[in-house]
């Protein structure tokens, strides 16, 4: 296997340097990205923020992150301990900016320290993303010299609904070129999302079964054990709805529903996404779920309701579950309905997506064999399952249900992984195709207005912490004779799992 390059130098400007994304995903990434060695010698980063902070108080905040997140097997780093030697480099690159992002003096203190090719990243709340790119505007660091790049991350949400988006859209490009803007969505930095398209497309026992032809439904889950977690002030002003499913669920969807692209070039495979996702038809009032979490238990701990969390209004009308049924208008899904949910507070962290195929054509086993089933599993135990029926053992015809699994850290060395080291790495090099163009953040706020509409009255139904979300969502997919896929782990089949090399799996 190639090592991959190693990328440009470059400056990297985090603003909101002080804040939770930068200390648990972005500097975690730069730091594999550095152990990974594809970051050039005289690649530097610069934090901005209001924070009171040196350069040295900054970094001891990051290390001190760094060595809790590495020592938490339950934390999205986990990369078990910390190279002293990799730090000292990595902390060698680091500088703060005490700075404000709606003040002029900011960016004008930031332009005589950013010279040659930059990436700005807004790793700040969504109402200054329009700040920020008046401020670098006005200063001219957008601008792009012979040789350099100057490059505008995004974080999401990308707007709140489709005329915000719009707005924030035409802001930044009054600034910027559509080639300097990358619309991040860390669940595409997936190893697992990334290899629907191998999956699909590289195999033949796959793609021809991925239609509506063999398919009866498609559920794409991302379910939390956690709750708000003290950011109650954030989730009032989003909700799990604007949080989750016109970023990440819809980026998930693009990925299973697609239509083959001509190549893996940007344009391509960025082209496919938005067919299909403009493809997506708006929800109908009765295809919609939304649920709060109420005060229950997790894994035996007691949790109270959302309306009790700080920073949450006590009568708030505020989803933290969400669940829809989408119609996908394109010959290849035509008649297949796709169900979305999103959750807080449930049973289980579960990401997964799961293909449910039609009934058996052969009624000659005297009843109607359980479907087949392929789940990929993006979290957690990364990895693909498929169910499906075999003869037992003994005298007669019973059928009995068994499950094949690729487990991917059975073949594969296990590497850390957050998310965003490609993602970032891919913005250095100039490869878009893992982020987002106007028109794929678009088209999902197109088909999810009417349920932005719909939840701006009436109440959401009330869930135990705990338990799989609201009876109404049960109810959704009951209707059309479904049901979800359990949240719980599913069986363990060891049995039918070898080893890269041939051996069993212990």
């Amino acid at each position: 296997m190639t090592a991959p390059a190693v990328a440009p130098a470059c400056t990297l400007v985090l603003f909101g340097a002080a804040g939770d994304l930068v200390k648990r995903l972005l500097v975690p990434s730069i730091y594999d990205l550095m152990v990974s060695g594809v970051l050039d010698p005289d690649f530097r980063i610069i934090g901005i923020d209001r924070a009171e902070l040196t350069d040295e108080t900054w970094r001891q905040n990051l290390y001190d992150a760094l060595h809790q997140m590495a020592a938490d097997p339950a934390a999205e780093f986990n990369a078990g301990s910390i190279r002293e030697d990799v730090w000292r480099d990595l902390s060698g690159r680091l500088s703060y900016q005490h700075g404000d992002v709606t003040q002029d003096a900011t960016y004008q203190a930031l332009a005589a320290r950013v010279h040659g090719s930059a990436i700005f990243y807004c790793a700040v709340a969504g109402r200054f993303f329009g700040p920020i790119a008046d401020g670098l505007g006005k200063a001219d660091l957008l601008q792009e010299n012979a040789g350099d790049f100057r490059r505008l991350v995004v974080e999401k949400p990308f707007g709140d609904d489709l005329a915000s988006a719009r707005a924030l859209d035409a802001k930044i490009l009054g600034w910027a070129q559509e080639h300097q803007i990358y619309r991040i969505d860390h669940f595409l930095g997936k190893e697992t999302v990334q290899a629907i398209m191998a999956l699909r497309f590289a195999n033949r026992i796959f793609e021809p079964l991925w239609s509506a032809e063999h398919l009866d439904h498609v559920q794409i889950t991302a379910a939390e054990v956690l709750g708000v977690e003290g950011r109650g002030s954030f989730y009032e002003r989003t909700g799990a709805l604007r949080d989750m499913v016109p970023n990440h669920l819809f980026q998930v969807l693009a990925m299973v529903a697609m239509e083959p692209p001509k190549d893996l070039g940007e344009r391509a495979v960025r082209d496919a996404k938005g067919r299909v996702l403009a493809a997506v038809q708006p929800v109908k009032p009765l295809d919609m779920v939304r649920g709060q979490y109420a005060a229950g238990t997790v894994n035996g701990a007691p949790r109270v309701g959302y309306r009790e969390e700080p920073g949450v209004d006590p009568n708030s009308p505020i989803e933290t579950y969400a669940a829809l049924r989408l119609e996908i208008a394109t010959p290849r899904w035509q008649g297949v309905p796709f169900y979305l949910r999103t959750g807080k507070r449930l049973s289980a962290h579960r990401t997964e997506i799961v293909l449910q195929f039609k009934p058996s054509a052969h009624s000659i086993f005297g009843g109607q064999p359980e479907a087949n089933r392929l789940s990929l599993h993006i979290d957690g135990d990364k990895g693909l399952r498929t169910d499906f029926q075999i003869k037992a053992p003994g005298p007669g015809m019973a059928l009995a249900p068994v499950a094949e699994t690729f487990m991917h850290d059975d073949f594969f060395e296990h590497v850390p992984n957050i998310g965003y080291e490609s993602l970032l790495y891919a913005c250095m090099m100039g490869d878009a195709s893992l982020f987002q163009r106007a028109d794929a953040i678009e088209a999902p706020w197109v088909s999810v207005e009417p349920v932005l509409e719909a939840w701006k009255t009436g109440e959401p139904e009330l869930y135990a912490a705990g338990s799989a979300g609201p009876a109404s969502a049960d109810a959704l997919l009951a209707r059309d004779g479904r049901a979800w896929a359990s949240l719980q782990p599913q069986p363990d089949a060891k049995a039918g799992r070898r080893m890269a090399d041939g051996t069993k799996a212990g």
